[in-house]
């Protein structure tokens, strides 16, 4: 089951780490970097349901 509930300890700054990772970045460069993230973070998950459900979360706010 997808934990949809905050549960990252310090967001702020996870996001800064984020952001830092992208600066001096083209835009390619980004959107690689961000693949890269999600597919180490789906290995991690390791559970075609939870990444599925992740999916369609996703898909249905971006609608």
């Amino acid at each position: 089951m997808l934990n949809t509930k905050a549960n990252i300890a310090d967001h702020d700054g996870f996001y800064a780490q984020l952001i830092e990772a992208h600066e001096g970045l083209d835009d390619a460069q980004s959107q690689a970097l961000n693949a890269r993230l999600i597919l180490t973070l789906a290995n991690h998950i390791g559970d075609n349901q939870v990444l599925s459900e992740a999916i369609d979360l996703v898909k249905s706010v971006s609608e």
